[in-house]
């Protein structure tokens, strides 16, 4: 046993002991309810007409200092702290000596006293009454001071992803950025409900995978006896719902893709998915637009956001940007003109990763994420995606070899996808059949041919435009945050051996 686990052990053995003469003394430590009265919120921002009154709180220990008959605690409820004046002789006889002295920093104290400020200005409760809640037997990240503040030092990244409940107790603006990611989805979801869409759910579990090219994870139904498949993408679910009589319906739905980790995907993301008949991307390029600018406003109260060392103005009308003209001029060369050869050989003189199974619209894709994508920072919808890129997109009524298709960029990374829908089931069948073709020479992360769905098309299905938006992606912008990890409560992340 080396010298930290040792001096931990120690800890925690000393902590036992404290918790057994807590239990001895007739105090159960782990009691099933308690009425806190206040948030320290709620304390904080109304302590001008609470002062001098009694009021009740509750909270972790965050700090404390012993002074013989008197201990200084701050509590923390959430993201907010509060001092706690605890004198021996305000309290019962014996509670002093046999519970706040057994307290130690982490364990979870309920109080009730009189709001007052101390001679250091410092506004308190004066404890009447202190209640344990919780004894915690493992001590919390150390405490370190600095310029006068106290707080957690606990800055290890994989270790704060890893025990997040840690991370947000010693990290209050962790807590900070997962509000913000609610009042995000829950924004979106306003705006939706507001403008006539319908909150639907559909299968997670499904016998085939598709709406989107990408690998799926796979698990076997034991009753069922056949394989299923977690959803890539809840598309063609949703396109089931329009053929069947919804106008406007919308998903907000965690999906999974079993590919590369970096700082903006993770094996499990959530994705907002829109759908709204007899409309084109024309129309729901300016709802989205429309969508996002109202989120960004009620999230910050601002429609600009640093993000990246760059500066987002989300007040100005969104960039349009056609797909080979930028990229053009971003890379200077002429791929729209090129055969798949002299684009695998072009990209990798560029150091791209691509291999020659790849098909026209796969190094075409990597061709703009190389070139194109790092320099899209102001929101950009890139437009006249060509047709090997979007397998269920319209074609475009100008151009047969481009699609009704934008994508939307900011930051320099991808945030949304949308077509202008294909509808026509023989056209979709034979994009289908190509997307098998391409499988069948190794690009597994083509899409499979769904006969179930293509059956359902053949009952018609209205002119339609959808909309994919990563809300991960949003909510990294909204709270400037670089990687996908910091805005996941529980990022994927590889087991410790």
């Amino acid at each position: 046993m080396n010298k930290e686990q040792l001096s931990l052990k120690q800890i925690i053995d000393n902590r036992l002991k404290k918790l057994n003469d807590i239990m001895d003394y007739g105090l159960n430590p782990y009691p099933n309810q308690y009425n806190k009265k206040f948030s320290i919120e709620y304390i904080l921002k109304n302590q001008n007409k609470l002062i001098d009154k009694e009021v009740g709180a509750a909270g972790r220990i965050i700090s404390q200092r012993k002074m013989g008959k008197v201990t200084f605690l701050t509590i923390q409820d959430g993201s907010s702290k509060l001092q706690l004046f605890v004198k021996k002789d305000l309290l019962d006889d014996g509670l002093y000596d046999n519970l706040v002295r057994k307290l130690d920093i982490g364990d979870i104290i309920g109080t009730t006293g009189d709001l007052f400020f101390t001679k250091t200005k410092e506004l308190s409760i004066k404890s009447k009454v202190v209640t344990i809640l919780a004894k915690a037997i493992r001590p919390l990240p150390n405490l370190k001071e600095k310029d006068g503040k106290v707080f957690f030092s606990f800055d290890d990244k994989e270790q704060r992803y890893r025990k997040r409940y840690l991370d947000l107790i010693a990290n209050p603006e962790i807590v900070s950025i997962f509000k913000k990611r609610s009042k995000v989805i829950q924004s979106l979801r306003n705006y939706l409900d507001d403008n006539s869409f319908i909150e639907v759910e559909t299968p997670i579990l499904q016998p085939l995978y598709g709406g989107a090219n990408a690998k799926p994870f796979k698990t076997y139904h034991n009753t069922l006896k056949q394989d299923l498949f977690l959803r890539i993408a809840d598309e063609l679910y949703l396109k089931r719902l329009i053929i069947g009589g919804f106008d406007k319906v919308y998903e907000i739905a965690k999906n999974f893709r079993n590919e590369g980790m970096d700082k903006n995907h993770n094996p499990e993301f959530t994705m907002l998915e829109f759908y709204c008949t007899y409309s084109d991307i024309n129309d729901v390029m300016d709802f989205t637009e429309k969508m996002l600018k109202d989120v960004v406003s009620k999230t910050i109260d601002s429609l600009r956001i640093n993000f990246n060392d760059s500066s987002i103005d989300f007040k100005n009308k969104f960039h349009v940007e056609s797909f080979f003209t930028i990229l053009t001029k971003y890379s200077s060369f002429s791929f729209d003109k090129m055969s798949s050869e002299e684009m695998f050989e072009l990209l990798k003189k560029n150091n791209v990763k691509v291999n020659k199974q790849m098909s026209k619209g796969k190094l075409l894709d990597k061709a703009f994420s190389h070139f194109v994508e790092p320099k899209l920072i102001q929101p950009t919808f890139i437009i006249n995606y060509p047709i090997s890129l979007s397998p269920l997109a319209k074609k475009s009524t100008n151009d047969a070899n481009l699609v009704d298709r934008f994508e939307l960029f900011i930051g320099g990374m991808e945030v949304a996808n949308a077509f202008t829908e294909l509808n026509d089931p023989l056209d979709q069948r034979q994009r289908f059949e190509e997307q098998a073709n391409l499988r069948k020479i190794g690009d597994d992360e083509a899409q499979t041919l769904d006969e179930d769905f293509l059956e359902a098309m053949e009952c018609g299905m209205p002119p339609t435009a959808g909309v994919g938006i990563g809300i991960d992606r949003i909510i990294m912008l909204i709270t400037e945050q670089t990687s996908i990890k910091d805005v996941i409560l529980f990022p994927a992340l590889k087991n410790n051996d």
